[in-house]
């Protein structure tokens, strides 16, 4: 195929990224939307890219920078360097010289121009490469703009780009960069559009940036913009600066800055009229790309003039719905103590197997609560469930509620009010009860383990949709219900009494010390048994110290060979019998499992080894137990001394009773969803392996990118769509740049709610108190469990806590968390083992630096940060 190296602009569209590269292929679809006008101009092709890098033989240096760690800025900076020096020195080929100064002379030859990079990997849904490559305006004649050529091309290898790819998983060598050849327009003002709040996220409303002169002061920080809001055809809000300079282009080519004149800096760059015009033409680009955009307009004798456009990738999407009416959607992972983003395959399980319709966006789930709010009936109920659990929720919801009219209102039942709620039917404070529960939980897994073993191909799958409705039905077990309910209520009512009666604060922190039947917080403590059985062995624990080097599979064989590595092996394999189905994210049925990456535990186990000696977790057990029961004595006396104090004591007592009984039971249905999914995700890795031995997968691991029902077609068809799931893998890696809001609405508005207190300290972090005392020491923030190093007295600062830290938690003096409410399973555990907890805390692992003296007051609910 000829190498074809300058295309013009109006012959370029979205589908040939790959040739003009991601701005050039914006402009040319743009210039292709009715009533849209974008300079004219050409593209240097990316096969003239590929001409000048053959040219520069630079292959080694790209091998080495694609294997350079995103923090080494040293190596990066001096590779890139050179790089671009070797680019920007060779000189431009008489053949693809002539090819650009036919396009210059067809399009003006002494024009001036602004000469752009446009590289493969820019602009893309999922990444912006915004202000990553250089652009150049004002450039003349056509020595000029090939030496700016030369320039763009180098620019490719920047230092700021070559880290932005290596952070986004971009490989270098698989990116080329094509450069735009475009009419220069000198407007009286410019700008930046968001069609949709960047801030918010709220796709009703757009956002006009406006400035004098040429938009490179909007985009320097030079000056602060004019900025206009404007929904539904009409500005609600604008904001007018002092815009004191402004960038000109000079007559002989080039930029420079000014002063804008006095009498004219306070004027608005656009009019209210302008504004609106230009958004409605926002609008038209928008929904010609199928996606909220981030547009750069020029504003030249009353015309608009587009010269880019590109996806606004920082935008939290939004669920999909069936009908165009508003929705309040409330995000799962804040209740599940999981905010990151879920693999295609960890998502639909979910949704197949939980209770209530769940809606999928950027990889998280979220509920729609908008028939529940709509009912003034079950929205105080919700409201008041949501903020038991977490206040940042229900104040989210208030702040939608407070919009008139975007949750409709449903009427209030007849004249004689709402029926009442039904009383739940009463439960004895039986502990036989719970070992009931969890020995019929036991019976279903075993079942399911037996009956899948015989299952495969599509016969798999027709047993997975009869397992699940099982699997809803434990869930839904009414006694489970009542039982998780009947603790949760004793909780509350033990700590609305106590302050009523006594003034103290969550006084059922300490009532609840070591309640039996917890399987999360006896997860934590059974790993001080298992470094019990390795702390007398010198080698085995130097073993340990290096078990980086030693892969996954091999690593209980090879702990065996060690001095005393037996006895720690089979310790390790009892621990992974019983727990070894848990992991971080364990939600995700795609996450590797403690039993599939047994290393993991490692850190935890030498932490244990190092800050505890033997019977460490008996100790704490037994000593938890006494407080509860110091604790439980010191209340009924203070209340006998009250009025009606017997009365008072007696129903405390049988409180107590209660949630020592059911309290630890509340951790035992997320065990037993969790045993199951090891079930489901074996059996389903087998059918992968059947897949990839018969070619239709590359590797097994590629099932994670397809829904249930995709996985299902697959198995029945043997056919897949290799390029969805390379789709999927792309969005999957975007999706960790998103931070999901607690409350989502269908215009898009993220909402993360707010503590409306004023009891805290100046400068203190508020969050919600879940777990009594107050505790100072070192703030350890730890985002992945298997980096843990922890001392004796060490604060635990993480974004969330699911079940699978417990074992973290044995070692700390205080957990601080971002994610939480006061049921959620790393309060539930704080409490059991009496750390004083605040969670939360918006931001905590950015504000609370590792190293830093923090103090928790886990009954006030804040944080200090310490001198």
């Amino acid at each position: 195929m000829t190498e074809q190296y300058v295309r013009d602009l109006e012959e370029a569209d979205e589908t040939q990224v790959a040739v003009v590269g991601g701005k050039g292929a914006h402009l040319g679809a743009l210039s292709r939307i009715e009533g849209v006008r974008v300079p004219g101009g050409f593209c240097i092709t990316t096969d003239a890219f590929r001409r000048i890098m053959a040219d520069a033989s630079v292959g080694d240096r790209l091998d080495r920078l694609a294997g350079v760690d995103p923090d080494d800025r040293e190596t990066i900076r001096t590779l890139s360097a050179q790089i671009r020096r070797t680019i920007e020195g060779i000189a431009v080929p008489e053949g693809l010289a002539a090819a650009i100064t036919g396009a210059l002379a067809r399009h003006g030859e002494q024009a001036p121009y602004a000469v752009r990079s446009s590289a493969t990997a820019e602009d893309l849904p999922t990444a912006s490469f915004a202000g990553q490559q250089d652009t150049y305006l004002n450039v003349v004649g056509p020595t000029a703009v090939l030496r700016h050529i030369s320039r763009c091309w180098a620019s490719l290898f920047t230092e700021r780009a070559v880290t932005y790819r290596r952070r986004n998983g971009i490989d270098h060598r698989a990116v080329h960069m094509a450069v735009v050849v475009q009419r220069m327009v000198f407007p009286q003002t410019s700008g930046i559009l968001f069609t949709a709040d960047p801030v918010t996220g709220n796709r009703t409303v757009a956002t006009v940036d406006a400035g004098f002169g040429l938009g490179e002061a909007l985009v320097s920080g030079l000056v602060n913009p004019d900025v206009f809001k404007v929904r539904n055809g009409e500005v609600v809000a604008r904001t007018i600066s002092a815009k004191q300079r402004a960038v000109h282009a000079l007559p002989t080519g080039g930029t420079q800055e000014v002063t804008v004149d006095a009498q004219r800096q306070k004027q608005p760059a656009l009019t209210d009229e302008q504004a609106v015009r230009l958004v409605r033409l926002g609008r038209r680009i928008e929904a010609h790309f199928g996606r909220p955009q981030d547009i750069e307009w020029c504003l030249a004798d009353d015309g608009f003039q587009i010269v880019q456009s590109r996806p606004i990738t920082t935008l939290f999407p939004v669920p999909e719905a069936d009908d165009e009416e508003n929705h309040v959607y409330v995000s799962v992972g804040h209740q599940q103590m999981m905010t990151d983003p879920m693999k295609p395959l960890g998502f639909s399980l979910w949704q197949q197997t939980a209770m209530v319709a769940m809606h999928e966006a950027g990889g998280r789930l979220f509920v729609d609560v908008t028939g529940r709010l709509a009912s003034p009936v079950s929205r105080a109920g919700l409201l008041d469930v949501m903020g038991k659990g977490d206040p940042l929720v229900r104040d989210a919801l208030e702040t939608v509620l407070d919009r008139d009219g975007f949750v409709p209102s449903l009427p209030d039942a007849g004249p004689g009010g709402p029926p009442a709620r039904s009383a739940p039917a009463p439960i004895a404070t039986d502990p036989a009860v719970v070992t009931e529960l969890i020995e019929r939980s036991r019976e279903s897994v075993a079942a399911l383990e037996r009956d899948i073993r015989t299952k495969t191909g599509p016969a798999l799958f027709d047993f997975l949709l009869e397992a699940f409705a099982e699997h809803k039905r434990v869930l839904g077990d009414p006694l489970s219900m009542q039982v998780i309910m009947a603790g949760m209520e004793a909780t509350w009512w033990l700590n609305d009494k106590l302050e009523e009666w006594l003034g103290e604060k969550n006084a059922a922190d300490t009532l609840t010390l070591s309640a039996p039947d917890n399987i999360t917080s006896e997860m934590g403590l059974a790993l001080l048994d298992v470094a019990d059985a390795i702390r007398p062995y010198p080698e085995v624990v130097e073993f340990l110290r290096g078990v980086e080097h030693v892969g996954d599979e091999a690593f209980l064989d090879e702990l065996a060979k060690v001095a005393g590595g037996s006895g720690a092996r089979d310790a390790i394999e009892a621990y992974l019998d019983r727990y070894g189905v848990r992991c971080v994210g364990e939600i995700d049925i795609t996450r590797p499992r403690w039993s599939e990456r047994p290393t993991t535990l490692v850190p935890v186990i030498l932490d244990n080894v190092r800050n505890f000696g033997p019977g460490a977790a008996e100790q704490r057990f037994e000593q938890g137990r006494q407080k509860a029961l110091e604790k439980e004595r010191d209340v009924l006396s203070r209340l006998r001394a009250l009025p009606d104090g017997d009365r008072k004591a007696d129903e405390t007592k049988g409180m107590i009773d209660r949630v020592r009984t059911f309290i630890g039971y509340r951790e035992y249905p997320k065990y037993g969803i969790i045993s199951r999914y090891f079930v489901y995700k074996q059996a389903l890795l087998a059918e992968a392996e059947r897949l990839v031995r018969a070619d239709v997968l590359a590797e097994k691991e590629d099932i994670f990118y397809l829904t249930f029902q995709e996985l299902h077609d697959v198995v029945r068809s043997n056919e897949v769509d290799d390029e969805l799931i390379q789709q999927r893998k792309d969005a999957f890696r975007s999706y960790h740049a998103l931070t999901p809001p607690r409350v989502l609405t269908s215009d898009g508005e993220a909402l993360t709610g707010a503590y409306r207190r004023d009891d805290a300290p100046d400068g203190a972090l508020i969050g919600l108190a879940v777990s009594s005392g107050t505790v100072e020491g070192r703030a350890r923030v730890i985002l992945d469990m298997a980096q843990a190093d922890l001392e004796a007295g060490d604060i635990l600062v993480t974004a969330f806590t699911d079940p699978s830290w417990s074992p973290l938690f044995v070692g700390i003096a205080g957990l601080v968390t971002e994610v939480g409410g006061l049921m959620t399973h790393g309060a539930v555990i704080a409490r059991e083992y009496g750390l004083p907890a605040v969670v939360g805390v918006e931001g905590a692992t950015r504000l609370i630096r590792d190293g830093q003296r923090i103090r928790v007051h886990g009954t006030d609910g804040y944080v200090e940060i310490l001198p």
